[in-house]
Formats: C-alpha cells, sequence, structure tokens
C-alpha cells in the first residue's frame, strides 16, 4: 500500500516520497511498484539485457525473439524463434538462445543464427530451457520436458555444459524434476539448478568450468510448487520467479522476502539505469521494478 505524499517522478516511475513498497526488502528494493511496459503476449520469457541497455524476450508460443530498446520501443527481433526460452548474451555480443524444439543457439547482431548443440551422445536433446555463461565463455543449460517428445530422447531430464570448443558434456545423471532456471554465484563457485516440480531448489559446487561437485539442497520455496527462471544480483542473492512472486534468498540460502509481480512471473533479470531494474516475463506482460541494488553482470554476458 502506498499512502499519498509528495509525488516524485524518477525515470518513468511514480516514487511517493516517504513511503516504502510493502514487500521491499531492507538495502534490495524495491524503491517503487512494478510498471507493465507490454502486455497481449502469449506467454513471455527468457528477458536479457545486451552490453547498449536493450532487453530481448520470448514469446514462446508465438515463435518470437522481441526487442525492447534503450528508449523503450519494442519491435520483433526474430519471428522463426523454434519456440526459443532462455536468453543471454555472450562475451562477443551474440545473443545465445535455449530452443525448445531442441537446440542451443547463437544469434549475431543482424540476427544470423548458428547452431551451438542439438544433440548428446547423436540424440537430440528434450526441450533446451535456460542458460547461463561463465566467464570462459562456457553455457550450462537445462533440458527439462516442457516442450519434449516422448518419450524423452534423452531419458532424463538434467543440465549440461557446452564449452567454448563446443564439447558436450551430460553434468548430472540422475532423472531431475524438470530442472528449470539455472544461474551462477557471482564469484562463479555455485551453480544453482531450479526444479520446477519440486519447492527443493538445488546448489552444485564448482569444481572447474564444466565440473561440479555433490548436489545440496540450496532452499525451499515457500508455496505450491517449485521456480522458474532466477538472477542474482551483486551481493549473490537469487530472485526466483514462483507463483507467490519473486521469492529472494541470500548466498546461505535464507529468505529474505518475497517481490511481488501483477502476473505470475516466468523470468527476470537485471538491466535499466545502472542494472538497477527487475525486468520480469510475466505469462503476458513484461514488467519492470525499480531497485536499490544492482545486478551482477556476467563476464560471458
Amino acid at each position: 500500500m502506498y499512502r499519498m505524499t509528495l509525488v516524485l517522478i524518477l525515470s518513468g516511475w511514480m516514487v511517493l516520497q516517504g513511503e516504502e513498497p510493502s514487500d521491499k526488502i531492507a538495502g534490495l528494493g524495491p524503491v517503487g511498484p512494478a510498471k507493465k511496459l507490454f502486455g497481449d503476449f502469449k506467454f513471455v520469457e527468457g528477458p536479457a539485457a545486451d552490453p547498449q541497455g536493450n532487453v530481448y524476450f520470448t514469446d514462446i508460443p508465438n515463435n518470437k525473439i522481441h526487442k525492447i530498446d534503450k528508449d523503450g520501443k519494442l519491435s520483433t527481433f526474430s519471428d522463426q524463434s523454434n519456440k526459443a526460452n532462455g536468453l543471454m548474451f555472450n562475451a562477443k555480443g551474440e545473443l545465445i538462445a535455449c530452443e525448445m524444439e531442441g537446440q542451443v543457439v547463437a544469434y549475431s547482431t543482424d540476427g544470423k543464427r548458428r547452431v551451438l548443440a542439438d544433440k548428446f551422445n547423436g540424440v537430440r536433446f528434450n526441450a533446451p530451457n535456460d542458460l547461463v555463461i561463465d566467464k570462459s565463455g562456457g553455457i550450462y543449460f537445462t533440458d527439462p520436458e516442457y516442450n519434449a517428445p516422448k518419450p524423452f530422447p534423452q531419458k532424463i531430464r538434467t543440465f549440461y555444459y557446452i564449452d567454448n570448443k563446443g564439447t558436450v558434456t551430460r553434468l548430472f545423471e540422475e532423472d531431475l524434476p524438470n530442472p528449470n532456471g539455472i544461474i551462477l554465484s557471482p564469484d562463479e563457485k555455485t551453480l544453482y539448478v531450479i526444479p520446477s516440480s519440486s519447492p527443493e531448489m538445488l546448489a552444485f559446487p564448482i569444481e572447474a568450468p564444466g565440473k561440479i561437485g555433490k548436489k545440496k539442497v540450496f532452499c525451499t520455496l515457500e508455496g505450491k510448487g517449485g521456480g522458474d527462471g532466477l538472477t542474482v544480483d551483486v551481493k549473490g542473492n537469487l530472485y526466483i520467479t514462483t507463483a507467490l512472486g519473486l521469492q529472494v534468498f541470500d548466498p546461505k540460502g535464507q529468505k529474505l522476502g518475497i517481490i511481488k509481480v501483477p502476473e505470475h512471473p516466468a523470468n527476470v533479470t537485471f538491466a535499466g539505469k545502472d542494472n538497477k531494474v527487475l525486468y520480469v516475463t510475466a505469462r503476458t506482460g513484461v514488467y519492470a521494478i525499480p531497485m536499490e541494488i544492482s545486478g551482477h553482470v556476467f563476464s560471458g554476458k
């Protein structure tokens, strides 16, 4: 709730001086309400920011990748996305996309597409979902069942690593309850894997690029179901999209609070001025939430 006091206009938001959002987390934010930027999509996912301040996102059922430029104008980057889901930029400025049709691809700035990986041991992936790029240029990505052929081509739902030479490694040999979001800690010593069919969020120590240690439960989400996408701030706090909103946890797995979103959020990233705006893809709409803290920027981004 906001009480009417002195009204200030900051970066397109109406901020009420002297009042704080009811879901504000001390030292983190938000510092203002969620603002709907665009709507009327079918199911939006995969927000990712480029170094110039543009934000890209996917509309999976419509097979499109959209772009919001730094002036707030919306355009279509690709209208043949093969049900692209998670996105992230690499150090070369390429847009890396998980295509639920079975491959991980790279787009050049002019929209030319090349396949990075589409098989493991000669068999297509189930349905690549989300990714994170490490400082060596390697790509960690999840491969759940959503949009996958039945029976699953890879037999299990797990996650993989594509090294900077294109070699694919399966990182976990057990079937997981639909691994979905995936991200690294800012120091790249921990890999977080977010299942959609379990409330238990997972963490794995990174022993070397593409090599992980023993699984542990990082945290347990509040409410029904699991998580979807996520992002991380400069202090290593995780923002996990759930039916209740963005559930925020510190690096030790302690819950800090829940940031509300008008629609059920699917994924989230930091972007905007000083990297202090959460861009949230939430079902049919894209929202922006101003924050006090900045998001972490991966060197592979």
